[in-house]
């Protein structure tokens, strides 16, 4: 009996792998397990080799497992890229078809389980990913019939026959192996706890928070790994009669959602680092203007196309300062789909209380990642649109107008839309007075940068940084952002079996950067390691530029297009030590 599972299934893309593993982690999901699921893939529509590897727990998980149990493998590739990640226990199935071979450096069984076949006699060789199914329900001595729900759900509109074929194929795939195991222990999963939860990729958490958030309108260009957003949206928004335009480019998509938002519209553009990088112009007229603008930034591998389908956390630095000249603007990281849900319909009222771009943070290992979450509050969402006057407005002064970038002592001007009675008043790119007439006055220029400014210097952000910090002096405080928290807090918990004394700050709010959260906890430590997927550091390099402490920074990096796993952190972790 066990009550943790490391299950992949792997081949060439187009055969069904991200189906085989769908059906499986939804099943299991609905059994009360928790699930976090990672999906390695071409940049391609068909070929190439893909895997998706699915860790099962009775406990949350929130990252990829350091080791394999079960590897169910439809070429002799998947064999040969994944088979070192098998413990000594561990079991591959491969379709026969192929004739598999075992490694000689492995102790994992293989059994060849004939699965094209199976499939085929069946009536069709595209079932051989149920009959592969059916074949792992065996190893784990799972009832297939936990199976009869995902399948009715996901073949149900082609009918009941096809439905009965591909329970058919589960359960041939069950008994053959049931045989071939004989008298063998199986991996039998402890009992889950039954109770319902959601089952989701970090990318359609984001488009719900928007949603929810109040965003009735989206301008985007199809990107991985954010079109996922654009696709949940184009579903959802029109039920709320909201839209989503699908844009000739990002300079178009980040343009349109500005007009949108200054016609009084919440609305979001999305795209990833290639795309960011065409909507910089764009940003910076938000941010001159004023107007707000929520952005989704789901960085990949880059420079230029670089890994398109790979995790890197490589945009860190453009998000803050790639705008030419300087603007106010807020970026964001959350940790979790839970977070990314939350912290996407905040964003909404973030941009409209400051009047500025609000750049939503994420990685592909959390947009694409699939994982097991509690059910979301949405009473904790609220709609708040600061300085937004509307109704009839005060009478002007002979041929005045509006003055929509008042300088306050605060920062933030009053604001309204087109059509307002006595809000008439200019917007334009260029630098402008109180009224938005152009002024290159150099007072001018001076109080209205200043004003700008001034709204960000105290931005009110529910929690900046995720704080697990048990010790009041540490040995080690481990920092990070987005989808490394997962693995960190599996090595944090590793490292305190070692003896070494660890906090852990995740900083949610990466501009502007939260100095008196984060000043205490590494001031208390005696090492800061920052884990990061970049090639540079440059999460640690902002750490150094706001809170010093130089000397006891050290950079803990992984730039090859995969995720950390948490023996990877914990053993360079120890290395400092």
């Amino acid at each position: 009996m066990i009550n943790q599972l490391s299950w992949k299934v792997g081949g060439q893309q187009g055969e069904g792998i991200e189906s085989t593993g769908e059906i499986f982690a939804i099943a299991l999901n609905r059994l009360g397990y928790y699930l976090y699921g990672y999906r390695h893939f071409s940049s391609r529509i068909k070929g190439g080799h893909t895997n998706n590897k699915i860790r099962v727990s009775t406990t949350q998980v929130r990252s990829i497992s350091d080791d394999l149990d079960i590897l169910v493998a439809f070429d002799q590739e998947t064999i040969d890229v994944n088979y070192k990640e098998l413990h000594e226990n561990g079991v591959i199935m491969a379709d026969a078809k192929f004739e598999p071979k075992k490694p000689e450096d492995t102790k994992a069984t293989l059994y060849a389980v004939p699965f094209t076949e199976i499939a085929t006699e069946l009536g069709t060789s595209l079932m051989k990913n149920m009959v592969a199914i059916g074949a792992t329900s065996a190893v784990l001595d799972l009832d297939i019939q936990v199976f009869e729900e995902v399948v009715n759900e996901i073949f149900g509109k082609k009918g009941q026959q096809v439905v009965e074929k591909n329970m058919e194929a589960i359960k041939s795939g069950f008994e053959y192996m049931k045989k071939q195991l004989g008298s063998e222990a199986t991996m039998q999963l402890e009992k889950a706890d039954g109770n319902k939860r959601l089952f989701m990729i970090g990318n359609d958490a984001i488009a719900m928070g928007a949603l929810a958030g109040g965003c009735r309108f989206m301008a985007a260009y199809p990107i991985t790994p954010a079109s996922e957003i654009m696709e949940y949206l184009i579903k959802r928004l029109p039920e709320v009669g909201g839209t989503v335009i699908q844009t000739e480019d990002e300079i178009a998509a980040a343009t349109m959602a500005i007009g949108a938002n200054y016609g009084g519209v919440r609305a979001l553009t999305a795209s990833a680092g290639p795309g960011l990088s065409l909507k910089m112009e764009a940003i910076g007229l938000s941010g001159i203007t004023e107007t707000p603008l929520v952005i989704v930034d789901t960085q990949r591998g880059g420079p230029s196309t670089g890994l398109p389908t790979k995790q890197e956390q490589s945009d860190l630095m453009a998000m803050i300062y790639g705008t030419h000249g300087e603007i106010p603007k807020i970026v964001m990281a959350p940790s979790t789909v839970q977070e990314a849900f939350y912290d996407t319909a905040e964003a909404f009222n973030l941009a409209e209380e400051y009047q500025c771009p609000v750049i939503v943070l994420s990685d592909l290992q959390l947009s694409l990642g699939k994982q097991t979450v509690e059910p979301l509050d949405f009473s904790k969402v609220e709609i708040r649109r600061g300085k937004l006057q509307t109704g009839e407005l005060p009478e002007l002064e002979a041929k005045g107008y509006f003055k929509r970038y008042e300088v306050t002592e605060d920062g933030v001007s009053p604001r309204t839309i087109p059509g307002t009675k006595n809000g008439i008043h200019h917007v334009t790119g260029v630098e402008h007075e109180e009224t938005g007439k152009p002024s290159e006055s150099a007072a001018n220029r001076r109080a209205q940068m200043d004003k700008r400014f001034r709204k960000i210097s105290n931005v009110q952000f529910n929690t900046p940084v995720h704080k697990n910090a048990p010790h009041e002096e540490a040995d080690l405080l481990i920092v990070g952002f987005n989808s490394t928290r997962g693995a960190i807090e599996e090595a944090m918990g590793r490292l305190e079996q070692d003896g070494i004394k660890v906090n852990h700050a995740h900083v949610r709010l990466i501009h502007p950067f939260p100095v008196d959260e984060m000043l205490p906890l590494v001031q208390s430590a005696k090492k800061i390691a920052v884990i990061e997927n970049n090639a540079t550091g440059q999460l640690a390099n902002i750490l150094k530029m706001n809170v010093g402490q130089h000397e006891k920074i050290e950079k803990i990096l992984k730039y090859d297009g995969n995720p950390f796993l948490p023996h990877e952190i914990h053993s360079k972790c120890k290395e400092l030590f």
